[in-house]
């Protein structure tokens, strides 16, 4: 009897780890690898909305106003090359959260499908590790309400993919006065009394109407910061997604911080002033987690989704420069993003690294921060940047930056392919295959495809390839583990 029940504990826990074992594997802890009783490190992952990398003082930029993100930039690391995963923002929040390519998932554009559930994400990996998980802002990854998914949607709210605490809109909200019509705006989203008619805020499934007026990233950010306190009150490491609205249309900036900028266009200062605002409740939450002792035992990653929108670039308010193009389209100015990692505790001297990284690169470096590694057989497309964060090393990248863009209305496809100084792209509706040389020429001025024909076809090819893998991951072979 004893040695039935034995065969029948071990078949049994054979069964599981074949059920559940390959979903992630934990070769080892943060606490592992120190030598320290130091608890595994807070991450803190912010996205901007629509931020040009021209946007910000820390990219050269004389006219914004964003000291906060300057002074983390100049004490971090600052990235001058990280490309965002699409060129627009509900495939690169997807890429964020995964390590993987926006079209192995399926996620071609925005609105379009949801995060699939088999999909492995930071917060669900970071819960086994024993985090607490929090999301606030901008989730763009699927409806919130399942009974107002339209046809083009799917359900899939932050708490259906590893999120404790949520407080969400499910896409764009003006970032002044969140639940209203700004005045004189009469696009998408308008209403007629006043109100606001595209997403509202959902707080762990349930409508919010409270707390609500004012500046959009300080409203978010009153709902991180109580969760973040929280978790430290429970002594228990907090992995805190906050992605801002800020600067997406409808760009509104309150009275505050349009006086900043009194010697510009109306326009501009409503663009830059709500940038400055989202730059205050960057250093509020830097400031408060010096005053919790946790600074120094978290890591802050901040990113932009995509480039600027368009209609901010052509009224010369937002700004891509150097780089050419906007949202949308696959110029560098599409995809190239401000970036920075600020960690005071590991990070001491601030440095600027040039490695070509993207947005499907964060869940790599986590895990690799963490020691925590993934199946095999799970295909990810991004890499880790420990290496390039906590050292001098002047490596190279082995693996190429792809993005991939599917327009909705007339199902044209765009797709930039990266592979060290080289880059080809169809930029626009309408455009060939261009091959550029991003090394001499990074405004991208000369089309080197008739020129480099040989080149421009290998590389073609691997893109070729790549969109086979794509398309058998979004089918399901990444799933049948």
């Amino acid at each position: 009897m004893k040695n039935s029940f034995q065969i029948m504990f071990f078949a049994v826990f054979m069964f599981s780890m074949l059920l559940y074992g390959n979903t992630s594997t934990t070769q080892k802890t943060f606490a592992d690898t120190t030598n320290t009783k130091e608890k595994p490190p807070n991450i803190i992952l912010i996205m901007a909305d629509d931020l040009g990398f021209g946007d910000v003082g820390f990219n050269e930029n004389k006219e914004v106003l964003t000291p906060q993100m300057d002074y983390m930039a100049k004490k971090g690391i600052t990235f001058t090359n990280f490309y965002a995963a699409a060129p627009l923002c509900s495939p690169t929040r997807a890429s964020v959260l995964t390590g993987r390519d926006p079209f192995r998932q399926g996620i071609f554009a925005a609105h379009t499908e949801g995060m699939r559930p088999a999909e492995k994400t930071i917060p669900e990996l970071l819960k086994v590790e024993g985090y607490s998980t929090g999301f606030f802002g901008k989730w763009h990854l699927g409806w919130l309400e399942p009974d107002k998914v339209e046809s083009r949607g799917k359900y899939s709210p932050p708490w259906h993919h590893g999120y404790d605490e949520t407080f969400a809109t499910k896409s764009a909200v003006p970032t002044w006065d969140p639940t209203k019509t700004p005045k004189g705006w009469t696009s998408w989203g308008s209403q007629e009394d006043g109100s606001w008619g595209g997403s509202i805020y959902i707080r762990n499934g349930e409508p919010v109407t409270d707390n609500l007026e004012g500046d959009d990233s300080r409203i978010i950010m009153d709902r991180a910061i109580p969760f973040i306190e929280n978790s430290i009150n429970k002594q228990q490491s907090f992995f805190a997604t906050i992605w801002f609205h800020t600067p997406h249309e409808p760009v509104v900036a309150g009275p505050e911080y349009l006086a900043k900028y009194p010697n510009l266009p109306l326009g501009k200062q409503h663009y830059y002033g709500s940038i400055t605002a989202m730059d205050d409740q960057i250093g509020r939450l830097k400031d408060f987690l010096k005053a919790q002792d946790v600074l120094e035992n978290t890591i802050i990653f901040f990113c932009s989704d995509n480039g600027p929108a368009d209609p901010q670039v052509r009224k010369g308010n937002a700004s891509a420069k150097p780089f050419k193009g906007h949202k949308h389209q696959m110029w560098e100015g599409g995809l190239r993003v401000p970036s920075f990692v600020y960690w005071p505790g590991k990070i001491t001297d601030g440095k600027i690294s040039h490695y070509q990284s993207s947005t499907n690169d964060y869940l790599p470096t986590i895990l690799d921060i963490l020691g925590v590694t993934l199946n095999k057989k799970h295909v990810l497309d991004g890499v880790s940047l420990k290496p390039i964060i906590f050292s001098d090393q002047n490596l190279e990248r082995l693996i190429p930056i792809a993005s991939g863009y599917k327009r909705l209305y007339n199902g044209t496809e765009l797709y930039a392919f990266v592979k060290g100084r080289y880059k080809i792209c169809i930029p626009e509706k309408g455009d060939k295959m261009m091959l550029f040389d991003l090394k001499n020429d990074p405004g991208e001025t000369n089309n080197l495809a008739a020129e480099k024909t040989e080149l421009l076809n290998s590389m073609i090819a691997e893109l070729e390839e790549l969109k086979i893998s794509w398309k058998q991951s979004r089918e399901g072979k990444d799933y049948k583990w």
